[in-house]
C-alpha cells in the first residue's frame, strides 16, 4: 500500500509540475521544425544567419537550445527547474545553461541579438516584468520571438482544475468565459488576446515586426492517423493565410528592439 501512495504523491508531484510550468519540448518532430523555421525566419532576418549571441528563455531540456547552436557564438539557455536543466547540460556541453527567472535574468544590457520565449510567457509570475527584462538585455537591432497561448483557440491546452483537481488535457471553451470564470478553472496559465499580448511591451523601445496566429502540428493525430492529420494541416495551415488565423493555437509575435 505504501508504495501505490509514493506512486500517486509522485504523479500528483508531476502533474503539479506540468500544469505550472508546462512540459517542455521534449522531442523534435515536425510541429517543432516548423517553428523553427519561423523562429529562424524572424529571428535572424536578411543574409546573415549567425550572430554573436542567442537566448531561449524556459529553455527545458534544450531541445530549441540544440538547434540554435549553429546559429551563434554563444547560445544561452534558462530555466527555473533544475533537472531539466541537468538534462540540457549533459547533453549540450557548448551551451551556457543557467538557472534563473525571466524577470530578473542575469545578464548585461544590450547582450543579446535574439531572444526566444517558446510557450514560456504564460507561466512566469510577472509576465510584464519578463516583457521589459526582455526588452532590457536584448541589443538594439535585436529580436525578440515570442510564442504566446491564445485566448481565441477553441481548447486550453494546459488542462483545468476542478474541486482543486488538476485535469491534465485539452479542455474545449474554456478560455472563451469571462475572466472571473476562466481563471477560477485555468489559475496555472494565461492565455492572450492580441491586444493583450502586445499590451505587455507598452513603453518599452520596440516595434512589432510581426503579429499573427499559428495552428498546431497536429503531430500526436499523424502518428496514429496519418490522413487525418495531413488533412488537418493541409487545412488549418491554408487557414493561416486567412482571417480565421485569429483562432490558431499560439500567437508568434516578433519584436524589435530600437536601435536609438
Amino acid at each position: 500500500m505504501s508504495v501505490d501512495v509514493q506512486t500517486r504523491d509522485s504523479a500528483a508531484r508531476h502533474d503539479d509540475l506540468a500544469a505550472q510550468r508546462g512540459v517542455p519540448s521534449l522531442v523534435w518532430r515536425a510541429g517543432q521544425r516548423r517553428r523553427f523555421e519561423m523562429i529562424l525566419r524572424w529571428g535572424l532576418p536578411g543574409e546573415q544567419k549567425r550572430v554573436q549571441r542567442i537566448l531561449e528563455e524556459g529553455c527545458g531540456i534544450g531541445t530549441y537550445v540544440r538547434a540554435l547552436l549553429p546559429y551563434a557564438e554563444q547560445v544561452c539557455g534558462i530555466d527555473v527547474e533544475p533537472e531539466y536543466l541537468q538534462q540540457a547540460a549533459e547533453t549540450l556541453p557548448d551551451a551556457h545553461l543557467q538557472l534563473a527567472l525571466c524577470e530578473d535574468l542575469p545578464y548585461a544590457d544590450n547582450y543579446f541579438d535574439l531572444i526566444l520565449n517558446h510557450e514560456v510567457i504564460e507561466h512566469v509570475q510577472d509576465d510584464r516584468a519578463t516583457a521589459a527584462e526582455m526588452i532590457r538585455v536584448l541589443k538594439p537591432g535585436g529580436r525578440a520571438v515570442i510564442f504566446a497561448p491564445n485566448r481565441l483557440y477553441p481548447f486550453e491546452t494546459h488542462g483545468h482544475y476542478w474541486k482543486g483537481v488538476y485535469h491534465f488535457g485539452n479542455t474545449p471553451l474554456i478560455n472563451y468565459l469571462p475572466d472571473q470564470w476562466r481563471n477560477r478553472l485555468a489559475p496555472h496559465v494565461r492565455a492572450y488576446t492580441a491586444e493583450g499580448l502586445r499590451s505587455l511591451f507598452l513603453g518599452l523601445p520596440v516595434r512589432v515586426v510581426q503579429h499573427t496566429q499559428i495552428y498546431p502540428g497536429y503531430d500526436n493525430i499523424v502518428y496514429r492517423r496519418p490522413v487525418l492529420g495531413a488533412w488537418l494541416r493541409r487545412i488549418t495551415y491554408a487557414l493561416e493565410q486567412s482571417p480565421l488565423t485569429i483562432f490558431g493555437i499560439s500567437h508568434l509575435l516578433v519584436l524589435e528592439k530600437s536601435k536609438e
